[in-house]
């Protein structure tokens, strides 16, 4: 049960989505004007309506991390928002302050299209997973969750990377129900190393 494979972006987009989120973050702590940039000049591909995430660490520890499951708009747009997000509104942590920006290592996740899972059963489901190339989405009855595919790094193993899954969503790890929905993607993933160290937002 492989993830679709993601159509890899050149490397002038990624750059520009890198930059996207840089400045998203730091125009904020600069307290800046906040107009979402303009999208007629980018490639062609970071137009396209496309679902990402933007992960904050330091030092390996997560300081932020939101995003979207299904494309809403332009992928450098959606890139520009949830940077934001995930840098001041994270409800997990408190607002990203200048200080911490310096030291903060950001990662870029862009999904493929979510692709439904028909399961009769969890042991199913355990059984089709691919460990670090899978992200899930689980839902029932108006909750759902997510793994993107680098939770894997911390929860090797299928059936605790379900487990987990499942008490993120608030249910029981041992819940199971015939209506539970699954649907798997996969994601390219774009990072960079204190893309703040030496700035002054």
């Amino acid at each position: 049960m492989g993830a679709t494979p993601s159509t890899r972006l050149e490397t002038r987009s990624r750059e520009l989505l890198l930059r996207t989120a840089s400045e998203a973050i730091e125009a904020r702590l600069a307290r800046r004007p906040l107009a979402e940039p303009s999208t007629g000049a980018l490639p062609v591909e970071l137009r396209a309506e496309r679902a990402s995430f933007v992960t904050l660490t330091v030092e390996g520890a997560l300081r932020g991390c939101c995003g979207s499951i299904e494309p809403r708009r332009a992928l450098a747009l959606d890139v520009w928002h949830n940077a934001q997000v995930s840098a001041f509104n994270d409800p997990r942590f408190p607002p990203l302050e200048a200080w911490e920006w310096v030291r903060v290592d950001l990662e870029i996740s862009i999904l493929t299209p979510l692709e439904r899972v028909e399961v009769r059963s969890e042991a199913e489901l355990v059984r089709g997973l691919v460990p670090g190339k899978d992200g899930l989405l689980v839902a029932w009855r108006g909750t759902r969750a997510t793994f993107l595919p680098k939770v894997w790094e911390q929860l090797p193993q299928p059936r605790e990377f379900l487990a987990r899954l499942k008490t993120k969503a608030g249910w029981p790890v041992d819940f199971w129900a015939e209506d539970v929905e699954v649907w798997r993607y996969g994601t390219e993933t774009i990072a960079a190393d204190r893309p703040g160290a030496g700035r002054n937002p």
